[in-house]
Parts: structure tokens; sequence; C-alpha cells
């Protein structure tokens, strides 16, 4: 199993590929793959015959998963992209931003 440090719900930036800028929602996390699915980027779209006589095919567009190097999670205080550390308070482990060392 892979560490992520990104979690479901986080707004992360693009830093890479046709939405390099951008910034979004993670709706879900995939560890195992080492992939997240970004809300309304990364779209691509896939065709469906039709079922049944007399309905129409359909081009159906989804926001595919993506590889976790290509996203930075979003600095709460400065908007631009950040890595991500920890740090120890009390018993619990917090994530931190590298950039203003603010709470994630």
């Amino acid at each position: 199993m892979k560490k992520m440090k990104i979690k479901k719900g986080d707004t992360v930036i693009i830093t890479a590929g046709k939405d390099r800028g951008k910034e979004g929602k993670i709706l879900d996390a995939f560890p195992q793959k080492g992939r997240v699915i970004v809300d309304g980027l990364n779209l691509r779209k896939r065709h469906h015959k039709p079922r049944k006589s007399g309905q129409k095919g359909q081009t159906i567009e989804f926001a595919a998963p993506m590889h976790i190097s290509n996203v930075m999670i979003k600095d709460n205080k400065t908007g631009k992209p950040t890595r991500i550390g920890y740090k120890i308070e009390g018993d619990k482990k917090i994530r931190i931003s590298k950039k203003s060392g603010l709470e994630l």
C-alpha cells in the first residue's frame, strides 16, 4: 500500500497535462493505484450503443483518474500549490502546508 498525503475532499491544483493550472476538489482517491479523481477535470468521453430498438446511442463525459504526481494541494493562505508536511500535537498527527506552515 502506498502512502498518499492527499485525501478525498481536498482542493488541489493540476501541475501537468491538458488541465494544468486548473483547480478542483478530490472526489475519490485510490491509494493502491496512486491515482485520484478531480471534479470536472481530466474529462473523457465514452460512447454507448443503444440497448433497445428505438433508443439512441449516447456520449457520456466523465472525470477519469489521474496520477497523484500531477496534482498538488492548494495552500489556504497563498492560494498556490504546496507540499504537505506533518506536525505532531499531543497524540495527533496533523497535516500542514510547507509554504505557510498552516494546518490543512
